[in-house]
């Protein structure tokens, strides 16, 4: 037992231990007494194969939660094998399991003065979690009261030192994080560079080179069973001498990745054949010092040093390296940077070792070997609804959850030995909070503003200086952290700085000056009681991107992100979904003063357009206030850095959040990001410009302004011989969306009465570009073709075959693969205008007849062609000329794409495609979240959660 344990037992106790009042609950009674509980049947299909995925009926939850929330809530926190007496099948059981666990350990380590305090902190944990106030992190959910390894923590630090047996080491203690679902992040620069000796006189292979193992172990494991990638941060400090080329490995690797498609391999993520490249399963960051930063700013020289001897053995240009870290993030979003001084000025614990790395998300910094647990509170459940916060609660709500989680601490598990023995002497916790983009437009702050900013910073100090309190608190009962001593003075002069800044904070309404003054009385009193009995915790707040416990507290906006856009997709209980507005928007125009009409006239235009530019009666100097992450009115990236910098000094960690840039940001733009990061005082900055790398599928969100454009028939007045038959003003047509080899396009068909096809139009490109001039000629060319009669099986035969870039994977069913769009445009046609008859002398099938030629050796049976004949007759006849049936063949109606997520509903306003992947799970597009994708279907995170 470590020394920190012995001081939490029963006989260790300092002082009678903690008197807790009820806030929250009311005395005498169930919180779930308070509620409605209904009934809800779960059933989770992959909505692209039809294939159901999950089923779990009459499951219990209270009926203010939403339909998603359950979905996720039992998909995956409930235990038990499904369909045995096991599984959990209520809300009840899932919150029960983790309370009961966590009074059982406060009493048992003695955190409580008598048992009444217990059985009230017990109860208000269930509260809160009842009422979506806050939620802990996934591993809790999964573990805590279960017979698993009660493993708390999301987030772990490991260590590699230059020897083989360490690297070794490495590679298992990686795996078993990994199979538990977890992620972790190391610092690979103790490993000497390829350009040192070994000892036997051999070149050393570099740490590169071992990245490359460590990559492999990382798919083969999240192959094995797991539907989220292995997440991983691999971070290499600027001036080990292979830095070069750990920049530059996964631009390269994404240089492969573009070759592979174009050759028509499957290289989405996900896809079968991106296993075929390497470094595709970690973040990679470089650890830059102020001693960098300023060569790049004075455009000095840098000196890179030996690992084993600390020499300088080359010198480079630092503004070339620090343009070659650009560009490479430009080209495949990876390095991130993470500001090596920064950090460790802010490290309460240097005389234990310094902080080298972080874990995948960036948010949690400290010792190597380490771990860290979080949770996360829902700020806008603090806002009252006279648009006040709540200071009194949320000030309890953080003392509660500090409290339970340096409990779990006590009798948590950890996947080794080192890990949990930094864990428990340190014991550093991580809350934070979620929902802060849905706060500030409620109460009419802009994210991009002054206030919205001012606002942000002062709840991020009053949660860190109470969780702070607490744990001076805490330590005066069950004993401070066993590493305080040693360095007591430095933690103690981290709560100075952190207080300092706490003065500096400039406030702009009374909303900010009661949160401000209630800040500066917890970080008093966080100076006053830890000079007097120290710190139980060496670390207490970080924001996480909370992606699936987002939804479970049904959160509108995750971590320190902005609302991702005004229009939202969500489930009906009883199945379907629906497109809805934010329900934010309502509350923020009433705040501003718009009357009901207006209020409803604006949030109608929304529904409709997806943005607030032009609503009527909506005054432009509050379109900011609804600026979003995606749409019209995007957030500029800058707007993300200053939000950031204003809360990083109240952190005891750092931010998992990346800044997003369009498609066409340049490298100057992003090296301008990187270097204003560092000026600010951030820890960490990682940038994704859009649709930069190939392994992200993109939905095909159909472009309304262009299906309007590609309908619109062609004025042309001609009278040669033979004679042009024009189409009827008003005629069907069909709309095709499709992809070759990630090139994205629409197809729109128009006919005549008789069903034969009339018209085409082609839309790839951008509006206004040479690609798109070209298809609307061609497109323009064939139209006047099949008017004066040239048949579509002759176009067919001609364009059919016809091979250039882009070929390749196809996302239609019947064509799966595509010499270039010319092929797949024409056998397309002919699939959906040509008789059965005219296509096979063409060769050209549908998957279903190829599949009945797999089974029975023939394309159709006799019953099928008799089927065929009767049901394609005005098909051929119309293409024989014998006969003209005015009812024209049977159409298949043009159904609308459903969307499935918010991301596909913006696609389908906006007109652009979010770059994001698919959800390996049920096929909803995901949507970012920190440096993470979450699947607002079934919870499902690329990456920690």
């Amino acid at each position: 037992m470590t020394e920190t344990a012995k001081a939490a037992t029963k006989g260790g106790r300092k002082s009678p231990g903690l008197k807790i009042s009820p806030v929250f609950t009311t005395p005498g009674v169930h919180p779930y007494d308070e509620v409605t509980w209904e009934s809800r049947d779960v059933v989770q299909t992959n909505w692209k194969t039809g294939e159901t995925v999950f089923e779990q009926r009459a499951v219990e939850f209270p009926d203010f939660w939403s339909v998603n929330a359950s979905t996720i809530v039992t998909t995956k926190y409930f235990r038990g094998a499904l369909g045995t007496a096991a599984r959990e099948t209520s809300l009840k059981a899932l919150i029960d399991r983790v309370v009961t666990t966590y009074r059982k350990a406060g009493e048992d380590y003695g955190y409580f003065a008598a048992p009444e305090d217990a059985e009230v902190f017990e109860q208000e944990l269930r509260w809160m979690l009842l009422h979506q106030y806050f939620s802990f992190n996934s591993p809790v959910w999964f573990n805590v009261g279960t017979t698993s390894p009660q493993q708390v923590s999301a987030c772990f630090i490991l260590s590699v030192d230059d020897s083989m047996d360490s690297i070794l080491n490495w590679y298992k203690e990686e795996g078993f994080i990994f199979k538990g679902g977890s992620g972790a992040g190391l610092n690979l620069s103790r490993i000497r560079s390829s350009k040192e000796l070994l000892s036997s006189g051999g070149t050393a292979s570099g740490p590169v080179s071992f990245m490359r193992g460590a990559d492999a172990s990382a798919g083969t494991i999240k192959s094995g069973g797991a539907t989220r990638r292995a997440a991983k941060m691999v971070v290499l400090d600027v001036d080990h001498p292979d830095i070069e080329e750990f920049v530059e490995t996964k631009a390269r690797e994404e240089d492969k990745i573009r070759a592979l498609r174009d050759a028509g391999f499957d290289m989405d993520l996900g896809g079968k054949d991106i296993v075929s490249v390497q470094y595709q399963n970690a973040n990679n960051s470089v650890r830059v010092s102020d001693e960098f930063m300023r060569a790049v700013v004075d455009g000095t020289e840098f000196g890179l040093r030996a690992r084993m001897t600390g020499e300088v053995i080359e010198t480079i240009d630092a503004r070339q390296l620090f343009d070659k870290i650009a560009k490479a993030a430009w080209e495949c979003a990876d390095p991130g940077l993470q500001y090596d001084d920064t950090i460790n000025a802010w490290h309460t614990n240097p005389e234990s070792g310094r902080i080298n790395a972080s874990n995948p998300c960036s948010e949690y910094m400290s010792l190597d070997n380490s771990s860290c647990n979080l949770a996360s509170l829902n700020l806008l459940k603090f806002l009252r609804d006279d648009d006040t916060f709540d200071v009194a609660k949320f000030v309890k709500a953080v003392e509660l959850i500090i409290t339970a989680m340096d409990i779990s601490i006590c009798f948590a598990d950890f996947p080794t030995e080192a890990i949990g023995e930094t864990t428990r002497n340190y014991r550093q916790l991580g809350i934070g909070y979620a929902n802060l983009g849905a706060l500030l437009m409620a109460v009419g702050r802009g994210y991009d503003s002054d206030g919205g900013r001012a606002l942000a910073a002062a709840i991020t100090s009053l949660m860190t200086g109470t969780s702070y309190r607490r744990s001076a608190e805490l330590a005066s009962v069950v004993g401070a952290y066993a590493g305080y001593a040693r360095n007591a003075s430095a933690h103690q002069r981290v709560m100075r700085k952190h207080q300092a800044a706490n003065d500096d904070l400039r406030t702009y309404a009374p909303i900010d000056e009661q949160i401000h003054a209630a800040a500066t009385t917890e970080w008093d009193q966080v100076v006053k009681l830890g000079a007097k009995d120290g710190f139980r915790n060496a670390q207490a707040s970080v924001l996480a991107p909370t992606g699936t416990i987002g939804f479970m507290m049904d959160c509108d906006t995750t971590g320190i992100e902005p609302d991702f856009s005004l229009v939202k997709f969500k489930k009906l209980v009883g199945g379907g979904s629906m497109q809805i507005v934010n329900q934010t928007i309502p509350r923020a125009l009433e705040k501003l003063g718009y009357p009901a009409e207006t209020v409803e006239a604006i949030v109608e235009f929304i529904s409709t357009n997806g943005h607030v530019v032009n609503a009527p009666g909506l005054k432009p100097e509050h379109y900011e206030i609804f600026d979003t992450a995606m749409g019209l009115r995007s957030i500029r990236p800058m707007g993300h850095v200053r939000m950031m910098a204003a809360v990083q000094p109240f952190l005891s960690g750092a931010i998992s959040k990346t800044v997003n840039l369009p498609e066409t940001a340049t490298v100057e733009e992003i090296a301008d990001v990187y270097l204003q990061g560092w000026q600010l005082g951030l820890k960490a900055l990682a940038v994704y410009r859009d649709n930069c790398k190939v392994g992200q599928p993109l939905s095909d969100g159909k472009k309304p302004e262009e299906m309007a454009e590609a309908k619109a028939a062609p004025e042309v007045r001609v009278e040669y011989r033979p004679r042009r038959n024009r189409l009827p003003k008003s005629r069907v047509s069909r709309t095709t969306s499709f992809s070759v080899a990630g090139a994205e396009g629409y197809m729109t068909s128009g006919q005549y009465e008789d069903g034969k096809l009339g018209e085409v139009f082609l839309k790839l490109g951008k509006q206004g570009s040479t690609l798109a001039g070209v298809m609307d000629a061609f497109s323009i060319a064939v139209s006047i073709g099949l008017q004066y009669g040239v048949p579509l099986e002759q176009f067919a035969q001609k364009f059919t075959n016809l091979k250039f870039e882009p070929a390749g994977m196809t996302d239609d069913p019947d064509v799966r693969m595509a010499q270039s769009i010319m092929d797949y445009i024409f056998r397309r046609l002919a699939l959906d205008y040509l008789s059965f008859d005219e296509r096979a002398e063409l060769g050209i099938y549908t998957a279903s007849e190829r599949a009945r030629y797999v089974e029975t050796g023939k394309y159709l049976s006799e019953e099928d062609e008799a089927d065929l004949i009767e049901s394609e007759s005005l098909k051929n006849d119309a293409a024989d000329d014998i006969q003209v049936h005015a009812e024209g063949p049977n159409q298949p109606a043009l159904v609308e794409v459903e969307a499935h997520s918010t991301a596909e509903v913006l696609e389908k306003i906006s007109g652009l495609s979010v770059d994001a992947p698919l959800c390996l799970t049920c096929g909803t597009k995901m949507r970012r979240s920190g440096s993470c994708y979450i699947c607002e279907g079934c919870g499902a995170t690329s990456g920690c959660s």
